[in-house]
């Protein structure tokens, strides 16, 4: 993972690098389902982790080796980005979605681009420009086509609940992980996000023990429960996280999380090609959106890079 690349090379490396992340989150969600009855949710994210950070102690042992200096240097910030952007975000999304439904969870979590937004300018004084304050919006409205199905009239009848509150909470906490990744240190991307990993598999355990005491873990048996640990360990937790870490360096905070409101359409387009649900014109609509509302953003992102140069 080489330093960021100026100016439009480095938008043509990161669009398609973030559009693998979503798709690999949004297949994060039907692994999600498709768990249930397999494999318990803190079981889930404690193996996940787990898994990932044996991947990555094997592929990235030099890499670790040479900055390993630099990280025991920054170990709190290290510990803390790996507890909540990856811990303690998880916990409270499969929390909230036991008190909501899961309409309100992606409407919610929606809002993510905006509360970076306004983080980065609370923090670092990072200007947001009309443009992608609109483009935000404009993926927002995606995200509510795409989880209604095209019926906003549902908009009307959602309440507000525990669920909403704790996925709330979720969406900041994802927020602040994403702006404190320009805080990071200079060391290389594995490096990096293998600290990140052993900060998860530590703070996972924790709420692993309160679900085993509370008589609810569900330990893996079958070869379907193995799959999809597997490939929630090497595709949503390892290469997408490494995806966004990268996006990130290269785009910045504000318009590479803009790219999270397309996790829910891509989660409709799974389910028509895994589950067989129609994808007629509400989930189009939500796709031409999203990708809207990105490129109005983007091209105001990027007048103010051009502009920040000059």
């Amino acid at each position: 993972m080489t330093q960021a690349t100026p100016g439009s090379r480095a938008s043509a490396v990161a669009y398609p690098i973030l559009t693998l992340t979503t798709l690999l989150w949004a297949g994060n969600t039907v692994a999600g389902k498709w768990a249930v009855g397999e494999v318990s949710p803190q079981v889930l994210t404690t193996l996940r982790w787990a898994f990932a950070f044996a991947v990555l102690v094997v592929v990235a042992r030099r890499p670790i080796l040479a900055d390993r200096d630099r990280l025991v240097q920054r170990w709190p910030y290290l510990f803390l980005m790996g507890a909540f952007g990856f811990t303690i975000f998880a916990s409270l999304f499969y929390a909230a979605g036991i008190y909501t439904k899961a309409v309100n969870v992606a409407l919610i979590q929606g809002a993510i681009p905006v509360f970076v937004m306004a983080l980065n300018f609370a923090v670092r004084r990072v200007p947001v420009r009309a443009g992608q304050l609109l483009g935000a919006a404009v993926t927002l409205v995606g995200v509510a086509v795409a989880t209604t199905h095209g019926d906003l009239a549902v908009l009307a009848h959602l309440g507000l609940n525990l669920g909403d509150g704790l996925m709330l909470v979720a969406s900041l906490v994802y927020a602040g992980y994403t702006v404190a990744l320009a805080g990071r240190p200079a060391v290389s991307g594995l490096a990096f996000f293998s600290a990140l990993a052993l900060a998860a598999l530590l703070t996972s355990l924790p709420p692993l023990a309160a679900e085993w005491a509370l008589g609810r873990s569900i330990w893996p048996t079958t070869a379907t429960a193995w799959a999809i640990i597997a490939f929630v360990a090497l595709g949503p937790s390892l290469l997408a996280q490494l995806s966004f870490i990268r996006g990130v360096e290269l785009i910045g905070p504000n318009r590479a999380g803009l790219f999270v409101n397309l996790v829910p359409v891509f989660g409709a387009g799974l389910a028509v090609l895994l589950a067989g649900e129609p994808f007629g014109g509400a989930e189009t609509l939500a796709l031409l959106l999203v990708l809207g509302g990105i490129l109005i953003a983007e091209i105001a992102g990027r007048r103010a890079v051009r502009a920040k140069g000059r």
